[in-house]
């Protein structure tokens, strides 16, 4: 375990999605932020190849509030044939009206979150001291600077970031949350393919901590 002080940084945001992967067809949001979308946030702020993110904690600022929402949506993906068709021949073009579908999505409302986290250099950085790259995180944080805008589980649920003032306090709530996604590990020579990694998630005092040892799991086989 780092026995530096984690680096942490407040987030917050007027909706969340963070999918349970086990539903198929309507979003259904986990109870709060899953370490993966926190690592996720942290990438869209600060990133570089010489190191990777462990997230420690992620700490419930807000009351946990589903809201359900739903939407109109196209049941096909963008393709890159599809355009290059309706380019050459605007007649065969997409119609919307053909393809639409009402998907129901039940989210989280009014999230705010502390996260706690580690810089752990890998490959060619393995050899470069920490401190390096948390001043540059700080900086970031400080000034606002992302690389693109973050995001809550969904993209079009944009987050905001600040630095943490101190006066912040999770939510006085614990229990079970169930099994909830870590991250997924990226095995080499796996033509991009990727297994899921689940773990037992307990809400303490308002505050989830990830066990470290999911992170010898992610390295299991080399992950990307």
């Amino acid at each position: 375990m780092n026995e530096q002080t984690p680096l942490s940084v407040k987030i917050w945001g007027d909706w969340a999605c963070f999918t349970r992967p086990e539903m198929k067809v309507e979003r259904v949001s986990y109870e709060m932020m899953t370490p993966s979308a926190a690592r996720g946030i942290l990438e869209a702020i600060f990133w570089k190849p010489e190191f990777q993110w462990r997230i420690r904690e992620i700490h419930v600022l807000q009351p946990i509030e589903y809201i359900s929402i739903l939407r109109n949506e196209v049941k096909s993906l963008a393709s890159y044939r599809t355009a290059k068709a309706c380019a050459r021949e605007p007649s065969s073009g997409f119609f919307v009206e053909d393809d639409r579908t009402q998907r129901h999505t039940l989210a989280l409302r009014q999230v705010e979150y502390i996260v706690y986290a580690d810089i752990e250099p890998i490959g060619r950085g393995a050899n470069e001291h920490p401190a390096k790259y948390r001043d540059q995180f700080r900086r970031r944080v400080s000034n606002g600077q992302c690389f693109h805008r973050p995001y809550l589980g969904c993209r079009e649920f944009a987050a905001r970031f600040s630095e943490v003032d101190g006066s912040e306090l999770p939510i006085i709530v614990s229990k079970r949350l169930g099994r909830m996604l870590f991250d997924l590990r990226y095995v080499q020579g796996n033509a991009g393919r990727s297994m899921p990694i689940f773990f037992d998630a307990v809400l303490n005092q308002g505050v989830l901590t990830i066990p470290p040892e999911l992170y010898d799991q992610m390295a299991i086989g080399g992950a990307a």
